[in-house]
């Protein structure tokens, strides 16, 4: 967290004994949190020379981790944004791709989770709303039959996890987005691509427009 909010910026230096003193933990558990952060790309550990923060253009920014430090961060409107644009990239392609391909058993799983949106939507249950919001997306992406989109799911899950644990979900989730969702289930089962596409789109839109700061 202290690197993502830039107190410790790129290019400083702080050694494992200063991690240990830190955060008082074992040079083990501080030797196994740097290994971590520098498979993320984000600290570098040399001898002699110590372990250097490294510049956030470096970082694997699909690291689901990294995603969630980064909306816990005052960098959260930025990082809305940006994986705004991401998902309109690929969900909307993969709701097209799920109408040609999804089985009926996918199809049953999109539709329950539908229903389970309307159900805690309306009692307000946000953390039982959020979780049926997952297995939509999840399917969805497993029915496009492309791993590629299918291994960003994770992303998709943080962005709605960060969306409700920060308080940008109304105490009544907007039924017009859970009729998005429904149209998209029932695209898909009908082999419908333009539509699957087009109200996945209008989903990512919306929640877009949701998160966005105000003027």
């Amino acid at each position: 967290m202290a690197i993502v909010a830039g107190t410790h910026a790129a290019g400083d230096v702080v050694t494992l004994d200063g991690v240990c003193a830190r955060y008082r933990v074992s040079r083990s558990v501080a030797r196994e949190a740097i290994r971590v952060l520098e498979s993320m790309g984000m600290v570098a550990s040399r001898r002699r020379v110590g372990i250097t923060i490294q510049p956030a253009t470096a970082w694997n920014v699909f690291d689901p981790r990294l995603i969630r430090w980064r909306l816990d961060s005052d960098d959260r409107a930025r990082q809305l944004a940006s994986l705004s644009e991401l998902r309109r990239g690929f969900e909307p392609a993969a709701a097209a791709l799920a109408a040609h391909r999804a089985d009926p058993h996918q199809c049953r799983i999109m539709a329950a989770a539908v229903s389970d949106m309307v159900m805690h939507g309306r009692s307000g249950d946000l953390e039982s709303y959020l979780l049926a919001d997952k297995v939509f997306h999840r399917t969805l992406l497993e029915a496009s039959g492309n791993e590629m989109f299918r291994a960003l799911y994770d992303v998709v899950a943080e962005v709605l996890a960060g969306r409700t644990h920060h308080g940008m979900m109304p105490a009544t989730p907007n039924p017009a987005a859970i009729a998005l969702h429904d149209e998209v289930a029932r695209a898909v089962r009908l082999g419908d691509t333009d539509v699957a596409e087009k109200a996945m789109r209008a989903i990512i839109d919306e929640a877009a427009s949701a998160v966005a700061p105000e003027d």
